[in-house]
């Protein structure tokens, strides 16, 4: 008989209001398997392009088979801010105030992070429904907010995040890490060994099958007779693209080489104020997931940047990395992380984070190779996803335990 999984994170987006994807993937694929999938998601987030349309406190919207319920929150504008922390303790407060018994029946719950608050009263439904309960650490939160703000351990937002953190880790039945390397951190914060599990994020495959193709007016602004390096996601403080901004600047005079950025964010009008004399980038809103794949198909080689930070000991499981490795293409790692999946695949080309001459070299490099050469490259990554990164093998992950 199908499971009833309950997943809980103020995130969770869709095909319709975009990211994130993750939990839309994972649901998308147990629903297909006979599962009944309930998500709780907050009705504001800074990563959609669409916002849910909400009526009242509590709004039920089904999406491809999954029941959507939205909780009402606050909007916030950026999204290192006081707004969004009270945009977080705003979805905790509506989960604890809803009425949880005219939902199904919970066989398992999944309580997922960057807030870690919310993992204290998906506690207290798993007790209450005799459910299994799942923390998954998609952030290491508070570490992570640690980093990106300055704030020390005696920060009494920092310490409340810590005490839900351990909480988590003591409590739950699991605890899953997108992060290849955050067991050592998971341990010496409590958990039991036996509670951990990897499981990263992937591509989709029922997805890349219904590709919808991007315009000819968008493709007619990329050039075909240069080397394209290209970038698709969010434009935020994390994605490091300052660095890559600079690299333009120094190849303004190579005439062989143009870069293609397609996306939002809060750093979007600064990275394309630096760019306004350059004729060698080009700077594109973001399209709907499902154009993706065509949008990679007009690049010879995608880009990620990280910030040089302790965070990424961890590892990292960026979904567009995946997506990038699916497209075949090779890719140039700006950023410094052990058992990253790009570098073991063998597609990537790694140079040292926050050097935008490291950018350039790797650029050159990547452009000095045959098209023969970059497409061996390339399909290594493609081969490594469809062998370990699909989410039909992620969701059966998760399956396993729950059944």
């Amino acid at each position: 008989m199908g499971k009833t999984i309950w997943i809980v994170n103020q995130y969770t987006g869709s095909p319709i209001h975009g990211m994130e994807y993750r939990h839309y993937y994972i649901a998308s694929e147990l629903v297909r398997q006979g599962h009944r999938v309930v998500v709780f998601s907050g009705s504001y987030s800074h990563l959609y392009k669409k916002q849910p349309l909400i009526n009242g406190n509590y709004t039920t919207e089904w999406i491809d088979g999954i029941e959507y319920r939205w909780l009402k929150v606050p909007h916030y504008e950026r999204s290192v801010s006081l707004k969004r922390i009270l945009n977080m303790f705003a979805f905790v407060w509506r989960m604890r105030t809803m009425a949880i018994t005219e939902i199904a029946k919970p066989d398992a719950i999944i309580a997922s992070s960057p807030s870690p608050f919310v993992i204290r009263t998906a506690s207290k439904w798993a007790k209450r429904f005799k459910a299994k309960l799942i923390f998954e650490v998609r952030d290491i939160w508070p570490l992570t907010l640690q980093e990106l703000s300055g704030l020390k351990n005696s920060h009494p937002l920092i310490w409340l995040m810590r005490q839900y953190e351990l909480f988590g880790y003591r409590k739950a039945d699991y605890v899953v890490s997108l992060l290849p390397n955050a067991k050592s951190h998971f341990l010496s914060s409590g958990m039991h060994e036996s509670k951990f599990r990897y499981i990263p994020n992937g591509v989709d495959l029922n997805e890349i099958s219904s590709v919808e193709h991007v315009s000819d007016e968008f493709r007619k602004q990329i050039p075909t007779d240069k080397f394209i390096v290209g970038y698709t996601g969010s434009l935020g403080a994390s994605n490091a693209m300052e660095y890559l901004v600079e690299a333009i600047l120094l190849m303004q005079n190579n005439s062989e080489v143009f870069f293609v950025i397609v996306g939002n964010g809060d750093n979007k009008n600064d990275l394309e104020n630096r760019c306004q004399n350059c004729k060698n980038v080009i700077f594109i809103d973001s399209v709907p997931k499902k154009q993706i794949p065509s949008v990679l198909e007009l690049f010879d080689a995608c880009f990620i940047a990280m910030h040089q930070s302790k965070l990424y000991q961890f590892g990292v499981s960026l979904n567009k990395m995946f997506d990038y490795m699916y497209s075949g293409k090779p890719l140039l790692l700006s950023l410094d992380s052990p058992n990253n999946p790009a570098e073991v695949s063998g597609c990537s080309l790694v140079v040292t984070p926050e050097s935008p001459q490291e950018i350039v070299r790797g650029i050159n490099q990547l452009a000095s190779m045959t098209s023969e050469a970059r497409k061996e490259m390339g399909n290594l990554g493609k081969s490594y996803v469809i062998d370990h990164h699909t989410y039909q093998a992620l969701s059966k992950k998760y399956l396993d335990l729950i059944i």
